[in-house]
């Protein structure tokens, strides 16, 4: 387990924005691999129940595949949001085909006009959707926050042939983004503030 720091850089205003990266019914299917941080889920449900009761802004990312036999193609129930982070109310939903969440969607717009300088990022999986938007909301000019607990990502072989288990990927993601792009956090230290 990596102690990531838990001092708090950028303030958790009002108008912080929870943003939940592809937490989807298709990541449970095995065709992923080995998974790290089976904890993610419940980490990102207690930080959204504490974003609702604060009244802060929650913003929802949905990947729709346009691959034909993806687990997250619209076309199949994978698409769907897992009950730990459904939708509710009024909380927007921008839909993605590719790895960013603010490459096809109006994300970028919504924040500028809503006047939301804060992010607070959580998701699947840490080394595809979440580290690109979380990039892309760095270089944008946004304060990012990552929940290290609240995210995860699965094994993969690279091109040497070499299997990195999923906590490896996960571990080095966040090491790459970490006083780069964001400030990597844990829960426990935003559920305080």
């Amino acid at each position: 387990m990596h102690r990531w720091e838990n001092n708090i850089k950028y303030p958790i205003s009002e108008n912080t924005a929870l943003l939940i990266i592809d937490v989807q019914l298709g990541f449970d299917n095995p065709i992923w691999g080995e998974r790290n941080n089976p904890d993610a889920e419940a980490n990102i449900a207690l930080l959204l129940k504490a974003w609702r009761e604060a009244k802060r802004p929650v913003i929802h990312i949905q990947h729709c595949s346009v691959a034909p036999n993806s687990p997250l193609n619209p076309d199949t129930p994978g698409v769907d949001f897992k009950a730990e982070a459904m939708p509710i109310d009024r909380e927007p939903v921008f839909q993605k085909r590719v790895n960013s969440a603010f490459i096809g969607t109006d994300l970028e717009a919504y924040l500028r006009e809503q006047e939301i300088k804060n992010l607070v990022i959580v998701g699947l999986t840490t080394d595809h959707c979440v580290s690109t938007s979380t990039r892309m909301a760095g270089n944008l000019g946004f304060n990012v926050q990552l929940v290290s607990d609240a995210t995860a990502t699965f094994s993969k072989t690279g091109p040497d042939s070499k299997k990195y288990s999923a906590e490896e990927l996960h571990a080095i993601n966040l090491t790459s983004l970490h006083d780069e792009f964001c400030q990597v956090i844990h829960t426990q230290s935003l559920l305080e503030k």
